[in-house]
């Protein structure tokens, strides 16, 4: 299924972690990137990400965001973007929760 999507960032913090990313240091840059990349693919189509089986998602996820789905979209080096998808009427959202380092995705989702 594709269909156009708006972003939105889980909380104000996680939005100005993801603009401090533009002027830190090398790593970071190429971060920022990537993630502006896989931001503008989520626009195009919330679902291009891989789902989370409901079982796997963190409890810290659902009680904090209130969320019943859980994707991820893999990035360049190990990291990966972790995001829910929610409808507001007739427009999707896909609301960027985090980004972590591969070890870090294993250790969050019991893999």
């Amino acid at each position: 299924m594709k269909i156009n999507s708006k972003i939105k960032f889980a909380d104000e913090k996680i939005k100005q972690t993801f603009f401090s990313l533009k002027d830190g240091r090398t790593e970071e840059k190429e971060l920022f990137e990537s993630l502006n990349k896989t931001l503008e693919q989520l626009e195009k189509n919330s679902f291009c990400g891989i789902q989370i089986p409901k079982k796997l998602i963190p409890r810290e996820y659902t009680q904090k965001y209130g969320i019943d789905n859980c994707w991820k979209h893999n990035l360049p080096n190990g990291w990966r973007l972790i995001y829910a998808i929610e409808r507001d009427e007739v427009i999707i959202l896909s609301i960027i929760l985090e980004w972590m380092t591969h070890k870090e995705y294993e250790r969050r989702f019991g893999y």
